[in-house]
């Protein structure tokens, strides 16, 4: 007998069994038989013999009896759509909260939701303003003003921008905990710091002062006036001040508005004032 023939199924062992047992053999007979045509491939003699006992005491149906309790799969259809609604009904609801709901394993819930809902539970983004839909109007109404003025131009009107930034600038900063760090060897004491509080003296530190925009653009980018400056800065209260609206009047340069909570993405702040603050002064 092949190889493959003689691969038969449990359900195909017990039904050879079955027809033995009505043929009168012993479970040793049946098994001593099976052994010598299957081989390898023959069930155990505890097998054999347990099923040729209930074939013996009346039994039929070759087949497995079903199980008590849940099935062996929970997996389902119906329980993917139950726990698909609720976790609609309620983000952040527990694992363990779907699996008392639903009367399943915590591992089970975890698999339907990873592996066939495709869903993992995230931290939420931390953002600065929840807008108001004023604010999400106006930031709309800015970015399609600016998508006007550039037109096809962008590299013009980018050339015509100014952008002024500033920021506090203490006399010094408290080392932090990650710039002490130092090397030390296995069973040396780590070294002490002690808490110090960042200095009370500062001042304002601004990138391009208003007072003298008009001089530096005047030797720094000839020809810009004529076109008119474009000028955009936050909304800081130095900035928004009357003092401030007048003097930036005064210059002639036209301001680009920058919505309330919009982000602040000046270069400043990224090439110049991360320098800045690391260096003291007296």
């Amino acid at each position: 007998m092949s190889a493959e023939s003689s691969n038969l199924s449990n359900i195909e062992h017990r039904a050879v069994i079955k027809y033995f047992v009505k043929k009168g053999k012993t479970p040793k007979e049946i098994f001593e038989d099976k052994v010598s045509v299957l081989q390898e491939s023959a069930p155990s003699y505890t097998m054999v013999k347990k099923w040729a006992r209930l074939f013996q005491q009346g039994r039929e149906s070759c087949e497995d009896d079903p199980r008590p309790g849940r099935p062996v799969t929970v997996v389902t259809e119906e329980n993917v759509r139950k726990i698909e609604k609720l976790i609609l009904a309620d983000r952040r609801i527990k694992l363990w909260q779907i699996a008392e709901e639903l009367q399943i394993s915590k591992e089970r819930v975890g698999e339907i939701i990873h592996e066939h809902m495709n869903m993992k539970k995230i931290s939420a983004r931390w953002v600065p303003k929840m807008l108001t839909p004023f604010d999400k109007q106006r930031r709309l109404q800015t970015s399609k003003y600016f998508l006007e003025l550039v037109g096809d131009n962008i590299d013009e009107i980018c050339d015509r921008i100014v952008i002024v930034d500033e920021t506090w600038v203490r006399q010094y900063d408290p080392e932090s905990k990650q710039e002490s760090m130092q090397w030390t060897k296995k069973g040396e004491r780590p070294p002490k710091k002690f808490k110090v509080q960042k200095s009370a003296s500062k001042l304002m530190a601004t990138i391009f002062g208003i007072v003298k925009a008009r001089e530096a653009v005047v030797q720094k980018r000839r020809g810009k006036l004529s076109r008119g400056v474009l000028f955009l800065q936050n909304n800081a209260s130095v900035h928004t001040a009357r003092v401030s609206r007048q003097a930036l009047k005064d210059t002639g340069f036209s301001e680009i508005d920058h919505p309330p909570y919009n982000p602040d993405l000046a270069p400043s702040d990224y090439f110049f004032f991360q320098f800045k603050k690391g260096v003291t002064w007296s």
